[in-house]
């Protein structure tokens, strides 16, 4: 029988934010570890492969990246004005992200389709998109505006009916029609 060795092992929080999102304070003073302060894995146990997480940008990286992208932007912005449309046709705002997420989801529910082609049913994707907008009334409760409040709680109703309707009518089968007299 393998004897059974007391290895002893530290647990270290290396998360940079706090429960509510904050940076922690420690995170920005903590250096990585050393590869060779990690102890060796047991022979007798494969090594375990870690997820490979890219670091994440510099504050230089992200600025650097984010002017790139105001100056695509606007580039963008006035290819579509001098087309004779709208820039502001082209924001988002939360509505529209709502209304994505909507269309989105009917869309799952085979409910939409494109024009001329065929309705397409994805419930699992209908249901990831219905839990997504209830994260969202979860995560923005009271911080929106009665209207986005109401498109948001309207959006998930309709979405939440329609796919109890489509999974009964699955769940039910084929209907056969009435015999005929």
């Amino acid at each position: 029988m393998a004897e059974k060795k007391n290895e002893t092992f530290t647990v270290t929080d290396r998360r940079l934010f706090t429960a509510d999102g904050e940076l922690r304070p420690e995170a920005s003073e903590e250096e990585p570890e050393q590869a060779s302060s990690k102890p060796a894995p047991a022979p007798e146990q494969p090594p375990q492969q870690e997820a490979a997480v890219p670091p994440s940008p510099s504050a230089d990286e992200q600025k650097e990246q984010a002017d790139a992208y105001e100056k695509s932007s606007q580039e963008m912005d006035r290819q579509v004005e001098a087309s004779g449309h709208s820039a502001k046709e082209l924001e988002i705002t939360f509505e529209r992200f709502l209304a994505s997420l909507y269309m989105t989801g009917m869309l799952q529910l085979g409910l939409m389709h494109e024009q001329g082609g065929q309705p397409q049913l994805d419930l699992i994707g209908a249901r990831q998109t219905i839990d997504t907008i209830a994260l969202l009334s979860d995560k923005t409760k009271g911080n929106l505006t009665p209207k986005e409040q109401g498109f948001l709680q309207n959006a998930l109703y309709e979405l939440r009916m329609a796919y109890v309707e489509v999974t009964n009518a699955i769940a039910r089968g084929p209907q056969q029609a009435p015999p005929t007299k």
